[in-house]
């Protein structure tokens, strides 16, 4: 595969094999079709290694050669964007414009949250200040989307942040994120169905465990059985095999009607609030308004899933831009205009922490209104569930692709255009999770997973304008990997020196003082690629700003969050050592298998 670090000498077992048969046929290749629905072994494991017991134990013995041999390999944007797209035999088709990519980015993001978080951090921690907080978390969530969007106009393809990863970052790094993309995925989907059964009992009966099931034999947090949630997975991601275009249309559609209920909303905090209750604006400093913001600022999560949609963009470098950053933008500043209002009607004493709007529109005589906030919030989740299933399905589809999952999960259905495996695999896992598990066990791992992944993706950025293989001076790389090594250990060194309370002003300003420093050195470096359409602004400083920011927001996750994002891991490496790091060093070693069979066969005759 084009980028990759060159093979090394291929053990005796493989050399019996019929080396140039490739590791898994395309329909785009071949005139003879296969149907869609197999379920062969080869479909799953096409590999040389997975031919049967004795050659998968000679690829395991040389597990180390092949971990370094992935560990240094990186893709390049031809491989990702046409060689890997054949594994899918058909194409997803070009369907979506700028409008359809606005309204999916505002369908996948608003949701819940701001209905819910709003209130109880307007209360605990900032208090009117709220406004800066949503703000503080949009500029943040803006910086991602500038990465985001660079990548997906240079790259258009349905992998987003895991092929973009995968190019800069190296093959184990894009491992490691295709685990927690994965992990994220289903996380995020079984807790927006989660979510959406709590207000929907809420709405029926004011209770929000009411059509849930305890098990009082199970373990807490695992024992409230919730079949409404399976439900709902099951009918959003139904949908989405239907069709990428009839799932947007519907999308934009319900959308449209949500923005149009928060607006309803804006109107009527602004006029029937009072200004004397924005007093004081900030009742707990500073450092309220940060914690609020890092709170707050999971309502501004899911914008990536409408990345993984430019492959099916007309136009990408024109309505990419527009649609990731005309509906984050745009969703800014609804967020701080909704929490304005909250702050105008009810004091913030007041605020009520589980059903803020609600309680605030009783308090002007408008109850008939806590009917229209909890439809808005139904509405909201279930177009971010919609959104989300589309999304992870691309990313699913994508890492099957490369062979780090069977790439069975990669097949596109020649009809819909939708990859129907791979939604499956999330649909399932998805609605076992949410049968069992509580909200607030899904919601720290999918914190840190996202977190994660934003924080890799501003990196990758940098190594993208920074370094090009083959092409960047060896003493410019030295200088720039120095340089990004200070960004990432001061960043880690003010959140870790901010959450054990350690020090004071003058130990933040000398670590303050390193980032700027690595940034500002970072700065002086030539620059080894420079976007061909649209481009990050102020680079390195954006992405320098955005790997802060994100290191800060995880290191408040606390200890809990950490621990089962380091056993999700443990577990994700024991996968690769077992299986993904010979799939991939197969697949990436396919064409000089072939070659060696085709000087073979030549011989021969």
């Amino acid at each position: 595969m084009a980028g990759d670090v060159p093979s090394p000498p291929l053990f005796d077992s493989l050399l019996h094999q019929d080396l140039t048969r490739p590791l898994s046929s395309s329909a785009m290749d071949s005139p003879a079709k296969r149907s869609y629905w197999r379920f062969s072994k080869t479909d799953f494991f096409p590999e040389p290694t997975f031919e049967n017991l004795s050659t998968y134990f000679s690829g395991v013995a040389q597990t180390p050669r092949r971990l370094k041999d992935r560990f240094l390999g990186r893709s390049d944007d031809a491989t990702e964007m046409v060689e890997l797209r054949k594994e899918s035999e058909n194409e997803m088709r070009k369907c979506l414009n700028w409008w359809d990519l606005m309204w999916l980015g505002f369908g996948s993001v608003v949701g819940s949250g701001i209905f819910t978080i709003t209130g109880l951090e307007a209360r605990n921690d900032a208090g009117p200040s709220i406004v800066l907080a949503y703000a503080i978390s949009g500029l943040s969530a803006l910086l991602s989307v500038f990465c985001y969007t660079e990548f997906s106009v240079e790259i258009p393809i349905a992998g987003g942040s895991f092929s973009f990863l995968r190019i800069e970052l190296g093959d184990f790094v894009a491992f490691l994120a295709a685990g927690n993309l994965l992990l994220e995925a289903v996380v995020g989907a079984a807790g927006l169905g989660r979510s959406w059964s709590s207000y929907f009992s809420s709405l029926i009966k004011n209770e929000s465990d009411f059509f849930r099931i305890k098990i009082d034999s199970f373990a807490e947090g695992f024992n409230l059985l919730d079949p409404i949630a399976v439900v709902i997975l099951i009918l959003a991601n139904g949908i989405a095999m239907t069709g990428t275009r009839r799932t947007s249309i519907l999308n934009w559609l319900s959308s449209i009607v949500t923005a149009g209920i928060i607006v309803f909303i804006i109107i009527a905090g602004f006029l029937y609030g009072k200004t004397e209750n924005l007093a004081p604006f900030a009742p707990y400093g500073a450092g309220g308004v940060f914690r609020a913001a890092a709170v707050v600022y999971w309502s501004y999560t899911g914008f990536d899933m409408v990345a993984t949609m430019a492959e099916e963009t007309k136009k990408p470098s024109r309505d990419i831009p527009l649609g990731l950053i005309g509906s984050m933008s745009f969703i800014t500043v609804l967020y701080c205009l909704m929490s304005s209002a909250l702050t105008m009607m009810v004091k913030y004493t007041s605020i009520d922490a589980d059903a803020p709007y609600s309680v605030a529109f009783n308090g002007i005589g408008m109850k008939w209104a806590k009917y229209l906030v909890s439809i808005c919030a139904l509405k909201g989740m279930t177009t971010s569930l919609l959104v989300g299933s589309m999304g992870q399905a691309r990313y699913t589809t994508q890492i099957a692709r490369t062979h780090m999952i069977p790439p069975w999960f990669s097949l596109v259905h020649p009809k819909t255009g939708t990859p129907i495996y791979a939604t499956l695999l999330t649909t399932i896992t998805s609605c076992i999770i949410s049968f069992f598990t509580s909200l607030d066990v899904l919601s720290s791992v999918f914190s840190f997973c996202t977190l994660s992944i934003f924080m890799l993706m501003a990196v990758a950025l940098l190594v993208r304008r920074y370094y090009v293989k083959d092409q960047t001076p060896k003493g410019d790389y030295i200088k720039f990997l120095v340089c990004l090594f200070v960004i990432i250990g001061s960043s880690i060194g003010v959140t870790v020196l901010w959450n054990r309370n350690i020090g004071g002003w003058i130990v933040y300003a000398i670590s303050g003082g390193f980032w700027v420093l690595g940034t500002l050195g970072m700065a002086l470096l030539p620059k080894s690629r420079v976007p061909k359409v649209w481009g990050v602004p102020l680079v390195p400083f954006l992405p320098s700003v955005s790997i802060g920011m994100n290191f800060f927001l995880i290191g408040s996750l606390g200890p809990a969050a950490f621990w089962r994002f380091i056993i999700c891991s443990g577990v994700m490496l024991v996968y690769y050592l077992l299986v993904g790091v010979h799939t991939t060093y197969d697949m990436a070693h396919q064409d000089s298998r072939m070659e060696d069979g085709k000087g073979a066969s030549d011989q021969l005759s």
